[in-house]
């Protein structure tokens, strides 16, 4: 921990200042023994940018954003010197009242009826729900907070007159084609430092070499596109087919052991049998065949994408589902309860009937665009898809020796240029 900061709202006593004292105070606030305490938000820090700069950064956004609207915020930045230094800020989740006391989190709305009257249940109370005091809770303020720090980072940065900049927005709403990892967690990570096994670890190994060949492929067909165009449009007439190019540049240098010859033969080999599988003879039939690689590249790159964000999505509609269906029992319990017992319920239960409500919209929301509530399907689906993109990306990776062939003829070809160059500069020495 390199630096640990507390900001307080206007409202706020100020021993509050003390870690202790406050922390200590937010938990005497809660009755309930499961209630929740803070809320912790995590950013990384641009790496860039010097210590001072870091914390500027890291206070002006807790006080801007957090602080302003009547949170307590107790920071602290960590860097351990692996290039990934980053703040904790940890959030009090009750308002503060003029009075320098805790407010309620949330109060009790009485739902009405067509006539705008109470709604009187069988047990004598009457129907009522839950309203959030501030709207620190909305699913909503995640999105916003994690924009702000991308604006705030990136001034930072450009008043630093560095050229990196911070994007909160996903690979998919950034139109990056590149399959982002799975979140590890703190415990998943230091045991897979420990050399464990994980869940998640071979996951993102797989998708972390999936990226690689993406870009991989991407990188070596574009320096070969870039070459064949220049040459065909050099070799309008050439005095030699490619394969009597080849030949004449190997002539040239001989391996000397066996390994060698062998190792030349072979290579020799496949490249007689790209030419004739793909009826190249020229330059302009080379251009030609790199021309139709990048195509199916940017096809195959395009499919895996596509295929990804259904992969996503599926998933999403699963893990909401299981939301919903681990969650279910609890607002069945409550609504058995008598009026009396039903607060105290609320207040024990709170995160599972906020994780069974935040479902029940999620799923409502699928009804709403007519899409039907089918687990099974989603997860069929899903397997179906995921052995589509395993077929996609052998088919990415089934490029290699042809580009590779492509690489080889480049090679024999600057070979072949370099002699011939020699070759004149000793002749014109002669003279």
């Amino acid at each position: 921990m390199v630096h640990s900061e507390i900001f307080l709202p206007v409202h706020a006593p100020p021993e509050f200042s003390d870690r202790s004292t406050l922390w200590n105070s937010v938990e005497e606030s809660e009755r309930s023994r499961n209630a929740q305490l803070a809320r912790e938000i995590e950013i990384a820090l641009p790496a860039e940018i010097d210590r001072r700069s870091q914390i500027q950064l890291v206070s002006k956004y807790v006080q801007d954003i957090f602080v302003s609207v009547g949170m307590c915020a107790d920071y602290s930045i960590h860097d351990k010197g692996d290039g990934n230094p980053h703040a904790h800020i940890m959030l009090t989740l009750r308002p503060i009242l003029e009075n320098g006391e805790w407010g309620a989190k949330c109060r009790k709305e009485y739902d009405l009826d067509t006539r705008g009257q109470r709604i009187r249940l069988p047990g004598g109370g009457y129907k009522s729900h839950r309203v959030n005091i501030a709207d620190w809770n909305n699913p909503g303020k995640a999105e916003e907070w994690r924009a702000q720090w991308a604006r705030y980072a990136n001034a930072m940065l450009e008043v630093r007159n560095l050229p990196q900049r911070v994007d909160h927005r996903s690979y998919a709403r950034q139109g990056i084609q590149q399959v982002p990892t799975v979140h590890m967690g703190v415990a998943a990570s230091q045991m897979e430092g420990r050399g464990l096994a994980t869940e998640k670890g071979p996951i993102n190994r797989e998708i972390a070499a999936q990226n690689r060949l993406l870009k991989e492929i991407k990188a070596r067909i574009t320096r070969l596109y870039n070459w064949t165009k220049q040459q065909a449009a050099v070799q309008l007439e050439p005095k030699q087919s490619i394969w009597e190019q080849l030949q004449q540049a190997q002539a040239a240098i001989q391996p000397i052991t066996r390994y060698g010859k062998v190792k030349s033969l072979k290579e020799s080999a496949a490249l007689f049998n790209f030419l004739q599988e793909n009826g190249v003879s020229s330059m302009q039939e080379l251009y030609a065949r790199v021309t139709a690689m990048q195509t199916e590249y940017y096809g195959l790159r395009s499919e895996i994408a596509a295929t990804d964000r259904q992969i996503d999505g599926l998933k999403k509609h699963l893990s909401m589902w299981k939301q919903y269906a681990d969650n279910k029992p609890y607002r069945q319990r409550l609504a058995s309860l008598k009026p009396r017992a039903r607060a105290a319920y609320q207040d024990e239960h709170y995160t599972e009937l906020a994780l069974y409500d935040a479902a029940v919209r999620y799923l409502d929301g699928l009804k709403d665009r007519s899409e039907k509530i089918t687990p099974k399907a989603w997860q069929a689906e899903a397997e179906r898809l995921t052995t589509h993109h395993n077929a996609l990306y052998q088919r990415m990776k089934a490029m290699r020796p042809d580009v590779q062939a492509v690489e080889k003829i480049r090679q024999a070809a600057d070979r072949l240029a370099r002699l011939e160059k020699s070759r004149d500069q000793g002749q014109e020495y002669d003279r």
